[in-house]
């Protein structure tokens, strides 16, 4: 049985949130991701995320650092790396895996004892919490949108899929909650 749960879902769905409420309910440790993305407003390198060059996250793919990888829609590049996923494995925590469908595919094959839970939500309920994170283009939501559709056709790759009603959350943190400690019986 792995200690390992990934929580994962489509743009807007409030993975975030769902991880953060979990805090509260669990001994947590979150595996963090390597991305070449820009660092935004409000997060900070090794908590967020570990921002890095694309030359450096390139070099890591060549020397076999990545335990999974993917080029995104915004064509950066995610993934995590062995010592990451062991970092957390060693931790005597559970360890929680923000990540997106195609990450969830590889990890599957590679851990099929690993369980994923896909957090979504109503795709108005997306589209708004989309749209109130930034000043965001209408361009920019279309494209979330067409990404999230590829969600909703791997979500067979998923153990669990919980809505994240809008002013449910403390529900849906409940409920992610509760099957993280039936599967650690």
């Amino acid at each position: 049985m792995s200690k390992i749960f990934i929580i994962s879902g489509p743009s807007g769905a409030g993975e975030d949130s769902v991880i953060e409420g979990l805090k509260k309910n669990l001994a947590i440790k979150k595996i963090v991701t390597t991305t070449t993305r820009k660092i935004r407003q409000g997060e900070a390198h090794g908590k967020d995320y570990y921002f890095v060059s694309k030359e450096n996250f390139e070099k890591g793919i060549k020397d076999n650092n990545f335990f999974e990888w993917a080029k995104e829609y915004n064509n950066n590049l995610y993934g995590v790396t062995h010592k990451e996923i062991n970092r957390v494995k060693n931790s005597n925590k559970i360890g929680i895996w923000k990540i997106e469908y195609k990450g969830v595919i590889y990890a599957k094959k590679v851990m099929p004892e690993i369980l994923a839970i896909m957090i979504n939500a109503p795709e108005e309920i997306l589209i708004k919490r989309i749209k109130s994170r930034s000043s965001v283009s209408d361009k920019f939501i279309k494209e979330r949108m067409e990404y999230n559709k590829e969600w909703i056709k791997n979500k067979d790759v998923y153990d669990y899929e919980i809505t994240n009603e809008e002013n449910k959350l403390e529900e849906t943190i409940q409920k992610v909650t509760t099957i993280i400690n039936n599967n650690l019986k």
